[in-house]
């Protein structure tokens, strides 16, 4: 659970923007769509590489 502290001059926009910051960064949601479906280790790690060598084909060569 996230806990916000409000300080006494801040405004009640300023601290939700805070929370929204926060909870962002914390990658629940993230976590969750994860969770929902199981993906076996080996698929994990696939994709993973996949998407590695896409990002290196892609973008990684601009130092020409």
């Amino acid at each position: 659970m996230l806990i916000i502290n409000i300080k006494d001059d801040e405004s009640i926009d300023r601290a939700l923007k805070r929370y929204k910051r926060k909870f962002q960064s914390v990658g629940l949601v993230k976590e969750l769509r994860s969770r929902k479906h199981f993906i076996k280790p080996s698929v994990q790690r696939r994709n993973e590489i996949l998407s590695a060598a896409y990002r290196l084909d892609k973008f990684g060569s601009q130092l020409d």
